[in-house]
């Protein structure tokens, strides 16, 4: 056994563990003014709550270099009374906005396209969040990279031609870089290009378009080019040649309709009370989906929409003489009876019983 006695309570520490844990509060007090952003000389992190005022304005933008799908920017650094942090670089091109962020005075930029016209601006941002004012903008035009003109686009097809407006599709151009937009234009007499429609394809849309402000029973030429946006230019399509149709015809329309739980039988008759003669027709009125057409005279059905029915002349009554009438009748299911009654897109007054 041991001569020494056995003491209770709490035993001394050796001078070499004191002098360990004297230094270890000394750093810890000293790791506790480094702020959480800026380093040793920056405020600490609770700072950045109580801080409000935002930075001053970075300088004017430069470009240090730029390539066709790429750009390097710089600027002078803004000011803050706590510490920047950082700087958001924004870039505008038409109606679209992209931007990136940065801890540096600097910026390296890339998947920018050639031959488009950007505007650029940057602005500085401390650790609570405040944002500075506009380094002012930047705009810059990249160098062209596309030598490649696009490929004429598909011949025009016209459809849903109406008296004073035509719908017209075509196969897209094929670019190898990005296409900027189509144009079509009316061929005049003697050959005479006049720019009707600007279909923009930033973004990308189907190739149709309406072309309005006609002269009903005229004929027209059409053709579309394209340009990228380097500013090559297509070939012309080939031509598509339309014309117009008459005006709507006034008419008025008379119904005769016998209905039963669930059906009806129902008689129009279609009055020309225009003073030219109608060479040609369609008509159509209202007619549920649920409906079902069980049988029809007089005309020939042309489709059916969820509301609409429409069909056409069956040849022999083709012609409504100025005064003359057509007569057509159906046999349907359900309860609806023919209303909103047109011929050839005119919409019919109903005619006194």
């Amino acid at each position: 056994m041991s001569d020494h006695p056995i003491r209770s309570g709490p035993q001394p520490r050796p001078v070499a563990v004191l002098a360990v844990a004297a230094l270890m509060a000394a750093l810890m007090a000293a790791l506790g003014t480094v702020g959480a952003i800026g380093g040793l000389d920056a405020s600490p992190a609770y700072a950045a709550a109580d801080d409000t005022e935002p930075p001053t304005a970075p300088g004017p933008l430069t470009v240090v270099a730029s390539g066709t799908t790429w750009l390097e920017l710089t600027w002078a650094a803004s000011t803050d009374n706590v510490g920047v942090v950082g700087y958001v670089v924004s870039a505008r091109f038409e109606d679209n906005g992209r931007t990136w962020s940065t801890d540096t005075n600097s910026i390296h930029i890339t998947d920018l396209g050639p031959s488009r016209t950007y505007i650029f601006s940057v602005a500085g941002l401390d650790a609570a969040g405040n944002r500075s004012p506009s380094s002012g903008t930047l705009r810059l035009t990249m160098p062209p990279g596309d030598d490649q003109a696009p490929s004429a686009p598909g011949q025009p097809v016209a459809y849903d031609v109406a008296a004073t407006l035509v719908w017209l599709r075509w196969a897209p151009s094929i670019e190898n870089v990005v296409l900027d937009r189509y144009e079509v234009y009316r061929v005049d007499a003697g050959g005479q290009l006049a720019l009707v429609r600007e279909l923009y394809q930033y973004p990308p849309s189907p190739t149709i378009t309406q072309v309005s402000g006609l002269t009903p029973n005229t004929t027209y030429t059409f053709v579309v080019r394209a340009r990228d946006e380097a500013g090559n230019w297509s070939a012309l399509s080939p031509p598509v040649t339309v014309t117009t149709l008459a005006p709507p015809p006034s008419c008025a329309v008379r119904t005769v309709v016998r209905q039963w739980p669930d059906g009806l039988v129902a008689n129009l008759v279609v009055k020309n009370t225009g003073t030219t003669a109608v060479r040609g027709w369609t008509m159509s009125w209202r007619f549920w989906a649920a409906q079902q057409l069980r049988g029809l005279w007089g005309a020939q059905v042309v489709d059916r929409t969820s509301s609409y029915l429409r069909v056409r002349d069956a040849g022999y009554n083709a012609l409504i003489p100025p005064g003359g009438s057509v007569s057509v009748g159906f046999i349907a299911t359900g309860t609806q009876a023919p209303e909103e009654v047109t011929l050839n897109g005119g919409t019919c007054v109903v005619a006194d019983k």
